[in-house]
């Protein structure tokens, strides 16, 4: 890339900053997903760090070449705005598909139900 030369001081330590952040956040993320034990802990950290991660690198990409085309590069925010809507829609749609077939299956790791849940038990 040689407008690279061209980028400010002061544009490619924010750029890098950021870029070290997301990166760093999706690391914490993916160690979450393998040092938590059960899958109901361990759907959360990888959701996060996904989110974050990559609103992070999105952020500096943006920076980067909006500096360079010294105009608003802004077509980093569909891709945003994509992964911060599919990626809890996907962690719910697992959780609760985990849910159904392990209270189904009457597995003992299932979380409690909310007392809202619960029907109403019948009177005689």
């Amino acid at each position: 890339m040689s407008e690279a030369a061209d980028l400010p001081l002061w544009a490619a330590l924010l750029v890098s900053a950021l870029v070290l952040v997301g990166a760093g956040l999706t690391l914490i993320g993916s160690y979450g997903l393998l040092r938590l034990e059960r899958f109901y802990d361990r759907i959360h950290a990888p959701t996060l760090g996904s989110s974050w991660g990559t609103g992070g690198i999105l952020v500096a990409s943006m920076l980067l070449f909006s500096v360079l085309q010294t105009r608003p590069v802004l077509h980093e925010i569909l891709i945003a705005l994509f992964v911060t809507v599919t990626t809890p829609v996907t962690l719910m749609l697992l959780a609760r598909a985990a849910l159904y077939r392990d209270r189904t299956e009457g597995n003992a790791d299932v979380p409690p139900m909310l007392s809202k849940d619960v029907p109403p038990t019948q009177n005689p």
